[in-house]
């Protein structure tokens, strides 16, 4: 019977963390810069909203390289709100890039990756 019950609750856990996962809509998960210039930081936000019936906090998102800064809320985002994750990107090399955020929600498991991408062309005098 206790190895029923602790089967249930690990079932039952890991379907609400599933069903958590999509609770969290982004717009969208990717961005094309197209062309952009060396050394002028580039800017995108990602939106997203809570679909769930409680609030939700970005425990962190960290990108893969110094030259990709991520931020974020640091409070509760209510259900039905929306808010972002600013993205900006600050390339010193010339030629195409392809940049990863993780964005990981408290109580979700699975993390959220966004990606930017582009080229990055010399800077103009």
């Amino acid at each position: 019977m206790k190895k029923f019950l602790a089967l249930a609750l690990i079932g039952m856990f890991t379907t609400l963390s599933v069903m958590a996962q999509g609770d969290i809509k982004f717009a969208e998960a990717g961005y094309k810069f197209g062309k952009i210039q060396q050394s002028v930081p580039a800017t995108h936000e990602f939106i997203f909203t809570n679909a769930s019936n409680k609030p939700v906090v970005i425990e962190f998102a960290t990108a893969e390289c110094g030259c990709t800064t991520p931020e974020y809320a640091k409070e509760p985002i209510m259900p039905g709100k929306s808010s972002k994750v600013k993205v900006t990107y600050n390339a010193a090399a010339t030629g195409e890039f392809t940049k990863r955020v993780t964005v990981k929600f408290a109580g979700i498991a699975e993390p959220t990756v966004l990606t930017i991408s582009g080229e990055v062309v010399a800077k103009t005098k």
